[in-house]
């Protein structure tokens, strides 16, 4: 066999791989045996976990992308798959989930539109049912179960309501049965904001694991509160180890320390998974973390000595194998990988999926309007690639986008290059495409170069590039992150093949 036969053979195998790769891990080994956080990199907010004999789920919230309600399966903590959404009609920007198998179901509690929401399903990889209003204007819910089988849902307040036996209705008023851990006054918090109420049953106890001080805002705030009842309805002790966990100087790299979820693996371990943003990369959005938990004899539990989210932490011991984060997609055949969203839509007549190729009508004549299909990026630096095809008057390209209002781009029409800088768009090269073209983004924490090629080979590079630090909710709100996005506008439509993604590591 040649050289050159045996290189083709090689290259065609490392891109079946990549093409297929789906695995969510930043999680790299430091020695044999240890992780390191985040096991989630970029934005997956507000995360709830749950264990299904020997195996992981967990959902987030979705917000405005749709289809909602991403489910991952994992088998030992470190490597996550996306196993299927949970949502596809849109209602609105879904917040804090709560997942939870309750007379051998599936419930998904979220909050949307002001209203509290529930979805239900046989089988963790669905069908989920519609969503149902449950018609509580309220955020965060948190199931709990009574020794008695009796069903309760909280809420940020320390409320509760009791539900029906199936889960799907409410069937009494508000009680109300805690009030919080308080906090010195001479802490630098955002506001008080009791949220996100995590139950569960060890022992005798009944714990609540709840968030205080605002979910961003000042580095300090953000910060995990437990308590512990023998009846799910309080009363409630606080911990004596509180602040669970708790950002202390905003010079640390992990910030707003949140929403945590704490429970025991398959082996009897004990651990605690919860959001943070990272210092320099608020842009990043919410990463998800996950630390040990161990037990004092008179039952509370705490993060033991000497552990912290910058250090390696010792693996689960159950199946860890990291996977290289690269994401390839050449849009075989006819459905989205399921990595990909779109922003404020889903209208599957807008695109179509064939040809190993994406097709997407074009849509409003502005990046904040165009209902990009995004991708969430999980690292400080990386390449995007991707090759179009413009057809008819459309307007197509790269976005890195946060929301409506804050966004650059990357873009081409039939004949010219188009740079977007924070809303200001202009030509930046004319008459260089004849509607087609390959764009690539070259993100160097946070500094965006851009090279265009007309074969997928010769890179050139252009003048202009962008700063996207800034792209982050204390200056935009919304508690988003940056998303590479494919953006199709004005008249015809747009062409995507053979997108890739490639973490730069330094």
């Amino acid at each position: 066999m040649s050289k050159n036969k045996i290189i083709l053979i090689i290259l065609f195998f490392q891109f079946a791989f990549f093409a297929n790769a789906q695995y969510q891990t930043t999680s790299n080994t430091k020695g044999k045996g240890y992780f390191t956080n985040p096991i989630f990199g970029g934005d997956y907010p507000d995360p709830s976990i749950l264990r299904d004999g020997d195996d992981y789920y967990v959902v987030h919230s979705s917000f405005e992308y749709y289809p909602g309600l991403l489910i991952w399966h994992s088998k030992d903590l470190i490597n996550w798959k996306p196993l299927t959404y949970a949502l596809n009609k849109n209602i609105g920007s879904v917040w804090a989930p709560d997942l939870v198998k309750c007379n051998n179901k599936y419930y998904i509690y979220f909050p949307a539109n002001y209203s509290i929401y529930v979805v239900v399903a046989d089988s963790m990889e669905g069908p989920w049912s519609d969503p149902v209003d449950l018609k509580i204007r309220n955020i965060d819910p948190g199931h709990v179960v009574d020794e008695n089988g009796k069903r309760f849902l909280y809420f940020p307040n320390g409320g509760y309501v009791p539900m029906s036996d199936d889960g799907l209705s409410v069937v009494g008023e508000m009680k109300y049965a805690y009030s919080g851990w308080p906090i010195p006054n001479e802490w630098s918090i955002e506001c008080f904001c009791l949220e996100g109420p995590k139950l569960m049953k060890r022992g005798e106890y009944y714990y609540l694991t709840v968030v205080e001080g605002g979910t961003a805002g000042p580095a300090t705030g953000h910060m995990i509160i437990s308590a512990r009842s023998k009846s799910p309805l309080g009363p409630w002790e606080n911990s004596p180890f509180n602040p669970i966990l708790r950002t202390k100087d905003s010079n640390e790299r992990w910030l707003s320390k949140g929403h945590g979820t704490p429970f025991e693996d398959a082996k009897g371990n004990w651990w605690m998974m919860f959001h943070s943003y990272e210092k320099g990369f608020y842009n990043l959005g919410r990463q998800i973390l996950l630390l040990p938990l161990e037990w004092t004899k008179d039952g509370w539990y705490k993060i033991p000595e000497g552990v912290s989210e910058t250090k390696p932490v010792k693996m689960p011991g159950l199946n860890n194998i990291t996977k290289e984060n690269v994401f390839a997609d050449n849009f075989e055949g006819n459905k989205l990988n399921l990595l990909w969203r779109f922003y404020d839509e889903f209208d599957t007549d807008r695109f179509k999926v064939a040809d190993k190729s994406v097709t997407i009508k074009a849509k409003g004549n502005s990046i904040g309007s165009c209902s990009p299909l995004l991708y969430t990026p999980t690292d400080h630096s990386y390449t995007a690639e991707v090759e179009l095809f413009i057809e008819g008057n459309a307007t197509g390209g790269f976005t890195l986008f946060y929301n409506k209002s804050a966004s650059s781009a990357f873009l081409a029409d039939q004949n010219n290059l188009i740079a977007n800088i924070h809303g200001w768009q202009f030509q930046t090269q004319s008459n260089v495409i004849k509607g087609h073209v390959f764009l690539k983004m070259k993100n160097i924490n946070n500094n965006v170069d851009l090279y265009y090629s007309l074969n997928g080979k010769d890179w050139l590079k252009i003048e202009n590039s962008l700063e996207i630090s800034g792209f982050h909710h204390n200056a935009f709100g919304g508690f988003l992150g940056v998303r590479i996005g494919l953006c199709s506008m004005g008249e015809g439509s747009v062409k995507f093949k053979n997108f890739k993604y490639t973490p730069i590591t330094n």
